[in-house]
């Protein structure tokens, strides 16, 4: 099925044959092995294990800190893990959430009772514990400070997690009187009013994203916070009224990704990319969608103040002529591989006989 969809993409197989022909080691350079510690070894296996996009990222970064961002990936992956598990009751699940801070210190302490996929971290926590407290250290003061400052702002990241909380409700509850209501099939047109709203909410913050990374002078921390930001905003162009939502899993094509990952090095890359999708959006708003005119506003606004067109860069390399190109060896690698397949099958039937 995956290949099936190339086929209306062939930038995107000719981004998926360069990135596995080499463009992926100039993003992502090879980890030097040998001067991995085995727990560090481990713990880079979890995080291609657990992560697509962010493993891609966090290994691209530089030296030292692409150690200590792998790590804290792990604990938070690990910390997360416990939070989506739904088969964990709440009496045991809010104190696991409430003293997770404490199990970093505890060098045998792992969580054997999870049905989620990444549970392997917590099941092997040991090991990302112990990188942890080497990690910590060796930048002791550091890392005080950072938990210093954590502690003191802990109060008022419970308060805003709570204006969240009732933000969140305060937008399902004008579709639904309980929010279970909009997973029933007869309300997916009012569950599809509210993904758009909430999509709508999440575009007012591409202008700080925009700033933020505008400020970046490492390269591959530039990489690091741009790629997950354009593939965030291909995600939200998916998801807006879709119906598909409620129905199974929407995500962005492996060959998308891979084409995003290998664009998002700059900013005038960036805002084209930025501004594609919320076209993309745009063109789509439905008249009907009681949040139209905030989205329209909304991206209107973007595109005037952060995403002037006589800054943008095209992102169409292709000519006709390479697509057709491309077309025709998708059409040929197609015939090439049911007639291995054919011939495959084949040769086993007549052994059997």
């Amino acid at each position: 099925m995956e290949f099936v969809e190339l086929l209306g993409h062939p930038e995107e197989l000719y981004n998926l044959l360069r990135f596995k022909m080499g463009g992926a080691r100039k993003m992502m350079p090879k980890l030097d092995q040998d001067t991995l510690s085995d727990g560090l070894k481990t713990c880079y296996k979890y995080l291609n294990q657990t992560s697509r996009s962010f493993a891609a990222v966090i290994q691209a970064l530089d030296n030292e800190l692409r150690n200590a961002v792998c790590i804290f990936y792990l604990v938070l992956r690990a910390l997360d893990t416990v939070e989506d598990d739904m088969t964990i009751s709440m009496e045991k699940k809010v104190p696991l959430l409430q003293n997770f801070h404490s199990y970093l210190y505890q060098p045998d302490w792992r969580y054997m009772e999870s049905n989620q996929k990444d549970r392997q971290v917590l099941e092997d926590f040991s090991t990302v514990s112990l990188e942890f407290r080497n990690l910590a250290e060796s930048y002791q003061v550091v890392i005080n400070d950072i938990c210093q400052k954590m502690g003191h702002g802990m109060a008022e990241f419970l308060e805003k997690k709570v204006n969240s909380v009732q933000e969140w409700e305060k937008v399902w509850s004008r579709y639904a009187k309980k929010l279970s209501d909009l997973a029933k099939p007869e309300n997916i047109d009012l569950a599809v009013h509210c993904l758009n709203e909430l999509i709508t909410n999440a575009l007012q913050h591409i202008p700080d994203v925009l700033t933020y990374l505008s400020q970046l002078r490492n390269q591959s921390v530039f990489n690091f916070c741009a790629i997950p930001q354009v593939m965030a905003i291909a995600t939200l162009a998916a998801c807006y009224n879709n119906q598909q939502v409620f129905r199974g899993r929407v995500k962005i094509r492996k060959g998308q990704a891979v084409t995003l990952m290998m664009e998002a090095t700059n900013m005038p890359a960036v805002k084209a990319i930025m501004y594609q999708y919320m076209e993309e959006i745009y063109q789509r708003i439905p008249s009907s969608d009681p949040s139209s005119s905030k989205t329209k506003q909304i991206i209107s606004s973007v595109r005037k103040q952060n995403l002037p067109s006589c800054q943008l860069v095209s992102r169409n390399h292709y000519s006709p002529i390479y697509l057709s190109c491309a077309m025709l060896l998708v059409a040929l690698s197609w015939q090439y591989l049911s007639t291995m397949s054919q011939a495959t099958e084949e040769y086993v039937q007549t052994g059997e006989h």
